[in-house]
């Protein structure tokens, strides 16, 4: 409750007046602040980007900080709140909406990336891609990556339970359970390795979807009704609460995040659900694992009894700039930007991030990437993340939710009420 008020009230903050800034013109150097979220892999290839930009352009001097995905959001607000926001700064769409929704960050002018329009902009990446980011004619951020989310398998812990990774993986959900119930290992009530395991707490990209798939919504078509379809909702928390300690006590919020174990092969995490990126984190941290060809990915599973195929939702972790800047340092952080994504082949294979330009997704290289096509059949199958000056607060509800009925014995019935009239709240305030 204490982290959702501060949220509240620094978005509260983000919709003040700005202080005087963005007309300012000066003469001299000029330091750029870029906040950005940790990747050892993006770290190698952006610290060479910025020597390389700034022998090219003297007097501009551009300053990285690193902090974790999970803490940008909170320190965002924070220093926006304190009209302190950085030059640049990344976070991912549904964090990062509010910032343009209260004018805080500023538009890009296509001539600095090489276009005559924001028409042509917009036409070279994949249709849509961008839309997140446009306002009114202009846009305000260029994609560092799209996102979306399909389950790892460590075929050495399959094989170890007495599966075939390649004929026994699960296709659908109550596979998942099936599967996850061989190969799970317990000492006492604690689980020593998990078949599989959520992406807590991010259920806008990942648990949506699953109630989508049976039928319901998160927000209606005409975006007045919040938390649509009571029996898929319903469907999705009695599915969470199994799978908790307090029913097959399969996974949990509680354990450490299965993505961040999987890397080691430690035959604790056989199936953690991830992005094409954890490709290059999967190199840089075992390459012996990497190379062994023990891992592959398979598409976003389905409930037996879905209505409607749905994958993955996709978010955009995208490059914006502070409105508040001066006007001559907000061109020198575009100028940045635009040098660094006219790397998008580096990125793809150094780091395994999409930027979803038509020339990459077309390209040789994209295609040469290992389970590229798994993650490319999935996101034609879903949907952007929902994204909106209240997705943060939204998301908090969904957790407190799913959560209630994992961890506090709350019934489905109780919880789905209260994330009904809450979420209806929270979108009744827009």
């Amino acid at each position: 409750m204490k982290k959702t008020l501060m949220i509240f009230l620094s978005l509260a903050v983000l919709a003040l007046p700005l202080l005087a800034g963005g007309a300012q013109e000066e003469e001299g150097p000029i330091t750029i602040k870029f906040w950005t979220h940790e990747d050892p892999n993006r770290t190698t290839i952006e610290e060479r980007y910025i020597a390389e930009f700034e022998a090219s352009h003297p007097g501009i001097t551009i300053e990285r900080v690193t902090n974790s995905s999970a803490k940008m959001p909170e320190l965002l607000l924070t220093a926006f709140a304190a009209n302190e926001g950085p030059h640049i700064f990344n976070t991912q769409i549904e964090d990062g909406y509010a910032y343009i929704a209260n004018g805080r960050v500023a538009p890009i002018d296509p001539v600095i990336a090489g276009f005559k329009s924001n028409d042509e902009l917009r036409d070279s990446y994949v249709k849509g891609v961008l839309d997140a980011v446009s306002e009114d004619g202009n846009i305000y951020g260029l994609p560092l990556e799209l996102t979306n989310w399909a389950p790892y398998i460590n075929k050495r812990i399959f094989r170890d339970a007495g599966l075939d990774p390649e004929k026994d993986y699960p296709r659908t959900w109550e596979d998942i359970v099936a599967v996850s119930e061989k190969i799970v290992k317990r000492e006492g009530q604690i689980i020593t390795r998990r078949g599989f395991d959520f992406r807590y707490p991010y259920y806008l990209v990942s648990v949506v979807p699953m109630v989508e798939q049976l039928g319901g919504k998160l927000i209606s078509d005409d975006g007045k009704t919040a938390i649509v379809g009571d029996d898929a909702w319903l469907k999705l928390l009695q599915f969470m609460a199994d799978w908790g300690p307090s029913g097959l006590n399969l996974g949990s919020p509680t354990y450490k995040n299965a993505r961040k174990l999987f890397n080691a092969d430690n035959n604790d995490m056989a199936m953690a659900m991830s992005g094409l990126y954890q490709e290059g984190r999967i190199r840089a941290d075992n390459p012996e694992f990497y190379e062994s060809g023990d891992w592959m990915v398979i598409p976003f599973p389905q409930f037996e009894n879905a209505v409607k195929e749905v994958a993955s939702a996709y978010y955009g972790h995208f490059y914006m700039v502070n409105s508040q800047k001066p006007e001559r340092e907000q061109k020198a952080a575009w100028e940045f930007i635009t040098y660094m994504l006219s790397h998008s082949e580096e990125y793809l294979t150094e780091v395994g991030l999409i930027q979803p330009t038509k020339k990459l997704m077309s390209s040789s290289t994209f295609a040469s990437i290992p389970y590229a096509d798994v993650f490319a059949s999935d996101m034609e199958k879903g949907n952007i993340v929902y994204y909106a000056e209240n997705s943060a607060k939204i998301q908090e509800l969904i957790k407190e939710a799913i959560e209630g009925v994992m961890l506090s014995g709350i019934s489905p019935e109780k919880a789905l009420a209260s994330l009904k009239v809450k979420a209806q709240e929270v979108l009744d305030q827009e």
